[in-house]
């Protein structure tokens, strides 16, 4: 179980770098990667696996809250909703077609930050009219290998959603990394979901500090 921090609003505002990253199962390095991604400057960390069983991904999300919380970090429970109220999750995502957010919230409560993804500006719209989305993300930008038989959606989206200025806080995500950046910032993004450009990287923190830096 997690121990209280400060609050998941406060720490979600400021956030800019959101990790995603699967258990690390082969290497077996998962504490060791999240200490030095955390350090680098991630913000928010989700444990996003789907080859874990429910057991398993019991076990690891409790150390996946110890690490975010020793680096003041906040951390995601993904799609799971019966998950995140087991390990006291400080936020949870949800997909498209996960559960709806009121089913979300009827069931979590208040208390946790809750993402939701979104693929074209009418559910980014849904999302930012929605007072139970604390959060969503625009994307994928680009195809990628985490999310396969999911069209990219490209830079004219992030530019239309970035143009409506939501008040809600909203991520970038979707093959997103230090090569790419500039483009996403230029299309009006201030925050950033990346998995490969840290969980790929040779030396994790510095590939987090680096992306966190060129953020603000």
């Amino acid at each position: 179980m997690s121990t209280p921090g400060p609050d998941p609003r406060a720490r979600l505002a400021a956030a800019r770098l959101y990790l995603c990253t699967d258990a690390r199962e082969e290497r077996g390095d998962l504490a060791d990667f999240l200490h030095a991604a955390l350090a680098g400057g991630v913000d928010v960390v989700q444990l996003r696996d789907k080859t874990l069983d429910v057991a398993r991904e019991l076990e690891l999300q409790d150390l996946v809250a110890r690490v975010a919380d020793e680096h003041g970090a906040l951390w995601a429970v993904n799609d799971r909703a019966d998950v995140a109220s087991l390990v006291g999750a400080p936020a949870v995502h949800m997909g498209q077609g996960d559960l709806p957010v009121a089913a979300v919230r009827s069931l979590l409560g208040t208390d946790p930050v809750l993402g939701r993804s979104t693929h074209s500006a009418a559910q980014a719209a849904a999302a930012e009219a929605d007072p139970d989305v604390d959060y969503f993300c625009v994307g994928p930008l680009w195809a990628t290998p985490t999310k396969p038989g999911r069209a990219a959606v490209g830079l004219d989206l992030l530019r239309e959603v970035a143009a409506s200025r939501p008040a809600t806080p909203w991520f970038a995500i979707g093959g997103v990394d230090g090569g790419r950046l500039d483009e996403v910032l230029a299309a009006g993004a201030t925050r950033v979901v990346v998995v490969r450009a840290i969980t790929q990287a040779a030396d994790p923190q510095r590939a987090a500090r680096e992306l966190r830096e060129r953020l603000g």
